[in-house]
């Protein structure tokens, strides 16, 4: 009846404890009890649209009313704050992390990111994407197979845990079109040619956004499953082998020029996404030559409060949506371009897709079971719906791919809108909720977490499900 194993089991102890009281009392006892069990199995069983039972919508409002009456949804830090040596730290998820920097192979200076909880590690690379104008359609097909063969290949590199590309469009400045014309502008020139590139250079950044993409790639200390856990030194030494045969296959996938984020440009992103008003002005510091100094334990906001579904932060106010719902059918290669594209509407926008690469050895056994699964929904009904016979067609599918070679990963999505103005937010609301219609996506905001979600849609290569309290195996079968 489209139950999990939780309440499939609730079904199964309800109606046996049910008989038990029928045969010990009398039958109206026997009643209430299967009634009593009845209305539990309602709270598992009855779900939303986006998957989420009465009984899990229940345990996370009791768990937000248990975080606002300890008020742990509110942070201060710096001097007059609580935290520790009256820094900026980073809250919540990456709280306890550390950052040092190393050198690759090709002297490329890359930040490397610990999080001690999970015994995790993070490497951080910018890319340059091309982007599809202009690009014949059989190079974008190009592209994409190409990156379907880097994410299958994820499975069989050691010690991988998950990966997560981030894409933020935000308004520009102009400060690096103004470094770049003054420093190619030459003094002999005419000076009406000048005072033209001087005028664009003032007019252009008006209304314009950048765009940034970047990939973490996280690692973990132990390189198999109970083996050793490696030190922060041995892991550095082999990233740093490994990191430019990542990058060089990621440049074919249509990432453009890759290269790792260094410590210092690591800060930097971190700061301006909790406080979006330093963007100015770090820009304006590197274009002129002076790179303000920034350590880690100061890249976290001053204060922050984290409210049912919203989160402020700094100067600005952000709401992060999660993905409840995949595309169903063909999706092509532009199905997520205009959710990726700058709105007006939204000062900053950040869309992370999420990827936990699934062993090979694991991908086989779960392939298999959907194909049973769903051949079993199937054969149990002499009707059945078209969405059983689509999930068996695309089990079978899935099947034949992964054992003609096909990787398998776990992904998700979350979408991070900021504005700068609190009263902005109904309007970036909206916007991401057409824009989600037009990617064919169903997403919910996420309630009760708004924190954490934000800090998982940055480029630190949070693994979400290692912080869970909740058994995974557990999470599953609800």
């Amino acid at each position: 009846m489209g139950l999990g194993s939780i309440g499939t089991a609730i079904l199964f102890v309800g109606a046996g404890f049910s008989v038990i009281v029928t045969m010990a009392s009398n039958i109206l006892n026997g009643v209430v009890t299967a009634l009593i069990f009845g209305a539990f199995l309602l709270t598992v069983a009855v779900t939303d649209k986006h998957g989420q039972s009465l009984l899990m919508r229940a345990t996370t409002r009791v768990g937000w009313m248990v975080t606002t009456r300890t008020g742990t949804h509110i942070y201060r830090s710096g001097p007059l704050g609580r935290a520790e040596w009256g820094t900026a730290q980073l809250p919540g998820l990456a709280a306890g992390s550390k950052l040092s920097e190393w050198h690759d192979s090709y002297n490329r200076p890359f930040a490397l990111l610990q999080i001690p909880t999970t015994s995790d590690y993070t490497v951080v690379i910018e890319t340059e994407p091309d982007g599809a104008a202009l690009v014949d359609r059989e190079q974008v097909d190009v592209w994409v197979a190409e990156w379907g063969m880097w994410l299958a290949s994820l499975g069989d590199e050691p010690g991988i845990e998950a990966v997560s590309v981030t894409i933020e469009t935000a308004p520009d400045t102009g400060t690096r079109l103004r470094r770049e014309v003054n420093s190619r502008i030459d003094p002999e020139a005419p000076e009406f040619a000048q005072n033209i590139l001087h005028d664009l250079v003032k007019q252009y950044p008006a209304g314009s956004a950048t765009i940034k993409a970047f990939v973490a790639i996280t690692f973990n200390a132990a390189a198999r499953v109970g083996g050793k856990k490696r030190t922060p030194d041995e892991m550095g030494r082999e990233l740093a082998s490994r990191l430019p045969g990542l990058t060089q296959s990621l440049s074919s996938t249509g990432a453009g020029a890759t290269r790792p984020l260094s410590a210092q440009e690591l800060c930097e992103v971190i700061r301006v996404a909790y406080d979006p008003a330093a963007a100015r002005l770090i820009d304006d510091a590197n274009a002129a030559g002076e790179v303000p100094e920034l350590y880690w334990p100061e890249v976290g906001p001053t204060a922050h409060q984290a409210n049912w579904d919203t989160y402020r932060h700094d100067s600005a106010l952000s709401v992060t949506w999660m993905m409840s719902g995949a595309p169903r059918g063909n999706v092509p290669s532009s199905i997520l371009a205009r959710l990726l594209a700058p709105h007006r509407d939204v000062a900053r926008k950040r869309v992370t897709l999420l990827y936990r690469p699934i062993d090979a050895a694991k991908a086989a056994a779960i392939v298999e079971a959907d194909v049973r699964a769903s051949t079993f929904n199937v054969q149990s009904s002499n009707k059945p719906t078209a969405r059983s016979m689509t999930a068996t067609r695309a089990a079978l599918a899935t099947a034949q791919e992964e054992a003609s070679g096909a990787g398998l990963v776990n992904f998700g999505m979350l979408v991070t809108a900021t504005v700068i103005d609190a009263a902005h937010e109904a309007d970036a609301k909206a916007a991401i909720d057409n824009l989600s219609a037009t990617a064919r996506l169903r997403l919910r905001i996420v309630h009760g977490s708004q924190d954490s979600a934000f800090a998982a849609a940055l480029p630190l290569g949070l693994v979400l499900p290692k912080h869970v309290r909740i058994p995974s195996e557990v999470r599953e079968q609800l």
